[in-house]
This record gives structure tokens, sequence and C-alpha cells, in this order.
């Protein structure tokens, strides 16, 4: 199997960024990120959602005619047209304690102690990890990995589900593997 167009998903924190970005430079792809389309540019970031059609035409006009890319993020709900266009889809886990530790190195990292009590961006920071801690609820309303699991299901395209405790490496290669990318990368450059 030949996986020319990837997406690579899982909950918030299980590093779809990391792998794609890592994938896409080995593949001398483009990488996207679907936070990039889904939110509005605002201060501070992710408050405001842009609507969906204009979402949709940003991916198609910037990187889904093109005959390769990788695309981190979710599009479950709102982007199934991009998603007919995948190859496959590489699905992230990870134990929730250490999600949500990543998180939280990476919230302090982008915010530093703007997130911080009293800080500008301590509300916003607080509804991120509300939300975020609510992926492994089968309960929550938002969205959960009981829905995910649903939405994959039904997906026609091959899935590969990977823990991505592991280290980045074994995960690129794990991919490479299932979806043919080493012999893409040798193909283009021959």
């Amino acid at each position: 199997m030949r996986c020319h167009r990837l997406l690579i998903t899982g909950a918030s924190g299980t590093g779809t960024t990391t792998l794609g970005r890592a994938l896409a430079t080995l593949r001398s792809v483009p990488h996207a990120e679907v936070d990039d389309y889904l939110w509005l540019p605002t201060s501070p970031p992710y408050t405001h959602k842009r609507p969906v059609d204009q979402r949709i035409a940003l991916m198609e006009a910037l990187f889904v005619p093109r005959d390769s890319w990788i695309l981190s993020g979710s599009l479950k709900g709102w982007g199934d047209g991009i998603v007919d266009q995948v190859d496959g889809v590489v699905f992230l886990a990870l134990e929730p304690r250490t999600r949500m530790d990543r998180l939280m190195g990476r919230e302090v990292l982008r915010y530093g102690d703007t997130i911080e009590e009293g800080g500008v961006n301590e509300a916003a920071h607080q509804d991120f990890l509300d939300w975020a801690r609510g992926y492994d609820d089968a309960a929550f309303t938002g969205r959960s990995r009981a829905e995910d699991e649903r939405w994959l299901a039904e997906l026609a395209c091959p899935v590969l589900r990977l823990d991505s405790a592991r280290p980045v490496a074994e995960l690129i290669a794990a991919v490479t593997d299932w979806s043919g990318g080493e012999a893409a990368v040798r193909d283009r450059r021959s």
C-alpha cells in the first residue's frame, strides 16, 4: 500500500503535529495542521472558529490538490470531503496522565506565566485543560475517544493505530513500513 496523503489524528497532546512534521520532512512533502484552518487568528489564540466552508476552501486551495501531503489534527464532524481524499489515517493514542503532562508542558512553553493564576490567558488555559481532560471520559459531550473510535470505524481508508509513548523514530518507522513511505521517498529521489 502506498499512502501519499496521510491524516495523523489523535487527542490533543498525543504528538500528531510532531509525527506529521517528521514524516513530511522525511518524505519531502507539505505538512498542514488542522488548527491553522479551523481557528481564526485571535489573541488569545483558539477562541473563534473559522466557518466550515472557509476552512474547506483554504485547504482545497493550499494543499489538497497536491499529489502528496501529511495533515495533522481532527476533521471529525466537518471535514469528510478532505478525509475522503486521504490514503490512510494514523491514529495516535496515549495514556491520559502522560498526555495531560505533555499538554501542560506545551502550554507553559507557548504561554509562559500568562497562564498562571491572574495571568491574561489563565481562563483560556483552564478551559482548554478541562476540554482536553474530557477526551478520555466516555460521557464527555465534547470530542472524546469514544467518538473518535466510532468515526475511525466508519472510514473507508485503512487506519494504523499507534501508542505515541513510543519514540518518534519508532513511530516514523511504523508508519513508513505500513504506508510504503520509504518506497515513495526512494521513488522520488531516483
